[in-house]
């Protein structure tokens, strides 16, 4: 086991009683704000720039609203207790959002940095670590980061010393986590797999400038590209909503284009390879009709309905269309393992009929193209100010 940030020691030690936190712990809001600070700095802004939305996610405005968030008038606010953190390895800023929520909550935490994660989780271990030296010792002593291999007695202890364990990365890894009991009294929150989509009204777009199609575009392919479209939130099919929409697709696909040049997305030539095979299975099967390839980091292809929409990852790129005459026609395709669902062009009356329809039966986030990766308080149907914290009534 190899210890990231914190303290070295005894993980699953009794805490000591000075060591105790408060929901929006004034040491800890001080902390989170500083290490906004070190993430905004353009020096790290420029070498990865998805930081600079977490660094904003931690601004002292915004730690403000999450705690206020947790208050509440009809009951006293506790930190639900231990809580261990189980991120994904494909998004590397995700563990910092769970973890600073859970802090600020006053929370004591163990996250567990994957093995394989990548340089932007190293430059946000430096930044912890660097802020970390100017602390409040408690700071250390009860927030920790560790890295270690597939342990299933760290993985148990761990999982019997919490009050709640968080687990990112999909249904494999939740199930592999939850093969560890908790304590009676622990829960788990979980983040399975889940699937994510863009549409783009036909309409709105031939309506809008040329500047604001650039700029959906550009915002497109932030959501899509940084994390080379694996995360759950990045969109991985395009619904083309209106009448025939063969000239915005084509439009849509020509900025796109130009817009990953000019940006330096890259995709790998075996990547494009195993774009190539997954696109060529996909047609095997009748789901597609026509495959582009114009460039390895962008490959379109052209769906038979909107049921074949694929719910698993193709490779980094790779943007399946399909057509449908309005937003309401997609609803009884989406069910509870969808996430995110990104638009442009659409009227607020359209959206908001789009969201009634669903009642519930999948999407949990509707956004504008360029902030599908934009973290909220409010995740995948959760509200994680309150799920971090524990209720305590008082009756006369």
């Amino acid at each position: 086991m190899r210890f990231r940030f914190g303290a070295e020691g005894d993980l699953t030690a009794p805490a000591l009683a000075e060591d105790r936190l408060t929901v929006g712990d004034p040491r800890v809001v001080d902390f989170l704000s500083k290490l906004a600070r070190r993430l905004l700095a353009p020096s790290v802004a420029r070498r990865h720039p998805e930081l600079g939305s977490l660094g904003y996610f931690m601004r002292p405005a915004e730690l403000t609203r999450a705690v206020a968030r947790m208050r509440r008038e009809d009951a006293f606010v506790f930190p639900r207790g231990n809580v261990f953190h189980v991120p994904p390895a494909n998004v590397d800023t995700i563990f910092v959002y769970s973890w600073a929520l859970s802090a600020l909550a006053g929370n004591h935490n163990i996250v567990r940095i994957s093995e394989r994660s990548a340089t932007a989780a190293d430059t946000i271990l430096e930044a912890l670590n660097a802020t970390l030296a100017d602390a409040d010792p408690v700071i250390g002593r009860t927030q920790r980061m560790i890295t270690y291999g597939r342990d299933d007695a760290v993985t148990a202890a761990l999982s019997q010393w919490c009050d709640l364990r968080v687990i990112w990365g999909g249904d494999v890894a939740v199930n592999t986590i939850r093969r560890q009991p908790l304590r009676p009294s622990g829960r788990d929150l979980t983040f399975p797999d889940r699937t994510s989509w863009a549409a783009l009204s036909v309409a709105g777009w031939r309506a809008a400038d040329p500047a604001a199609r650039r700029q959906a575009v550009v915002g497109f392919s932030n959501d899509a590209y940084w994390f080379d479209q694996a995360a759950c939130s990045s969109p991985r099919t395009v619904f083309l909503v209106g009448d025939d929409g063969e000239d915005v697709r084509d439009e849509f696909l020509t900025l796109l284009l130009e817009v990953v040049a000019q940006r330096g997305w890259e995709v790998d030539a075996a990547m494009a390879v195993e774009k190539r095979v997954n696109a060529y299975g996909l047609a095997a099967t009748g789901a597609i009709t026509r495959m582009d390839f114009p460039a390895n980091a962008v490959t379109s292809m052209s769906l038979t309905a909107v049921p074949d929409a694929p719910r698993h990852w193709i490779g980094a790129g790779a943007f399946p269309f399909a057509q449908v005459g309005s937003l309401l026609d997609l609803v009884p395709a989406m069910n509870r393992q969808d996430q995110t669902f990104s638009h442009f062009g659409f009227a607020p009356e359209e959206l908001r009929a789009f969201a009634s329809a669903l009642g519930g039966r999948g999407v949990d986030r509707i956004v504008p193209f360029g902030q599908a990766l934009t973290f909220g308080a409010i995740w995948d149907g959760y509200d994680l100010p309150r799920e971090f914290t524990r209720l305590t009534v008082l009756q006369n």
